[in-house]
Parts: C-alpha cells; structure tokens; sequence
C-alpha cells in the first residue's frame, strides 16, 4: 500500500527505491522530474523521513546562502538517483547490475557513511548523520539504504511497476509475492481499465 505524505507518494517501501522514484513516468517520452529545485529534493528528504525539520531548516539555510552549490548538490542526487534506479531496474528485471551504475552508487558510498556515528543518549545508542547542514545530507541515507538492500535477502523482493508508463520501484511484501503495481489504486486501477477497454472494442468490432 502506498505511503502518501504531502507532495511524494512514498510507494517504493525502502529508501532508497523511494529516491529512484522522484522521477516519474521514465517510459514515456516525457518523464516527469519531481526534483526541479534543491527545495525539492529537502522536502522530499523531510517527508521520507532522510532529514528530520531541524535538518530541513538547517540545509534551507544553507541553500540560500549558497544557491550555486545547492544547485551542484541537487545534481549529484539525481545522479545517485539514476543509478539507483538503473541498478534496481536490473535487478527487478533479473537482468545483470550495470557495473557503470554500480560504480556510481559505490562513488557516493564513502563520503556517506563517513558521517554516519554510533551515538547514546544515557544507556542507549542510536546511528546518527553528522554535517547536518552539509548540501549533500539528503541522499546519504538513501546511498546506504541502497547498499544495505544490495547485501540482503529483500533484494530478491524488489520490482518495477507493470504499468507500461510508470516504471516505479518497489518492495513486494505481498503473500504469495505476485504484487504488479506500485499501488494498486493508481497503476493497477488504470491498467484494469486500460484492458477493459481494449476487451469493449474488440467485442464492438
């Protein structure tokens, strides 16, 4: 079921999926860009909870003071993006990972998980991101969550949506494993009536 909050529809059940899917409609001649602006990219980190709002506000701030190299920072993501996407497509294609794709989503790895601490608060201990105002904050989550579902079992669970004009990534958590729609409310619905009418005129012909 897809996670709906706020301008990005959250269908993708992992991160770094979520990420490849701020592109939309990639078969078409068109596709649709979600990331136009650094703002972007900072809302849509907020709403899959990559940043938290001191976050958001802190790279805000650093974006208006910085226009040049926000700009710089929103296109390494789509970068990342891209690979992303094209390393999950192949996956869910059972087709073999691109190396070129790979080696970009293995480019962004070290600088990610260089920030990355192990910090406590009285008997706990939680993972923290440091830099928190860094232009690049928004995807280091997304490139490790990336490299953990690379090295785990769910990998053989990822998918890319049936809809001839969607192309979306996403975990099929699904029983029996079978699930074709990145939500069923969108693609499944149209392409249900996409055959529905397809089935009247053949049987009008």
């Amino acid at each position: 079921m897809a996670v709906t909050k706020g301008r990005f529809d959250l269908s993708g059940g992992d991160l770094a999926l979520d990420l490849a899917n701020t592109r939309s409609s990639r078969p078409t001649p068109e596709p649709r860009e979600d990331l136009r602006a650094y703002e972007d990219l900072v809302a849509w980190g907020l709403e899959a909870g990559a940043i938290d709002a001191s976050e958001a506000a802190a790279l805000r701030a650093q974006a208006a003071r910085r226009p040049r190299a926000a700009r710089a920072a929103l296109a390494r993501a789509r970068d990342v993006r891209e690979a992303v996407f094209e390393v999950f497509s192949a996956v869910a294609g059972a087709r073999e990972i691109p190396q070129p794709a790979l080696d970009r989503v293995n480019a962004a790895l070290p600088e990610a998980l260089a920030r990355l601490r192990v910090e406590t608060t009285g008997a706990s201990a939680a993972w923290r991101w440091t830099e928190s105002d860094h232009l690049d904050r928004v995807t280091w989550p997304a490139v490790r969550a990336a490299a953990l579902l690379l090295t785990a079992p769910g990998l053989a669970h990822v998918r890319e949506c049936a809809a001839r004009d969607c192309a979306w990534l996403f975990l099929d958590t699904s029983r029996n494993g079978t699930r074709r729609w990145c939500d069923m409310a969108v693609c499944g619905n149209r392409e249900k009536a996409r055959r529905f009418q397809r089935r009247t005129r053949r049987s009008r012909a």
